[in-house]
């Protein structure tokens, strides 16, 4: 199965812990969606806005790496699944159940996925705007 990482599971270090068989394909951008950061844990997030793009990357993964996902992104209380085709090809994500107002990420949750944006060579542009968002 096809997954798209905008978040901490860019990170290749922390994916490969988290799901074993899972294999980065490559670089890329879903558009007509923009990155923020909401929830008490202060997350990622991905929300529709026209025009906009979240670049991230494309892992191949496996049942049981979807369900250790499942687990970390507390799935389907805090997380829902999102899909979309790239290229006839069904993708999986997720976006928060819970649209509440944008929270900083922590620190350390924030070198995770600026981390993960070297790992995947993304424009920080993108982060960077995620990061003020007024």
């Amino acid at each position: 199965m096809l997954y798209f990482a905008y978040g901490s599971n860019l990170n290749h270090f922390q994916m490969k812990r988290r799901c074993r068989d899972s294999i980065f394909l490559k670089k890329i951008n879903l558009k007509d969606f923009k990155l923020t950061f909401r929830s008490k844990y202060r997350a990622a997030d991905i929300e529709k806005k026209k025009n906009s793009l979240v670049p991230g990357a494309l892992y191949e993964i496996s049942k049981s790496d979807e369900k250790k996902l499942d687990i970390y992104e507390d799935f389907p209380i805090l997380y829902k699944k999102y899909y979309f085709y790239y290229y006839d090809k069904r993708v999986m994500t997720y976006t928060m159940v819970n649209k509440k107002s944008f929270r900083y990420p922590t620190e350390r949750y924030l070198n995770v996925i600026k981390q993960g944006y070297k790992d995947c060579k993304l424009d920080k542009k993108y982060l960077n705007k995620a990061l003020m968002p007024y």
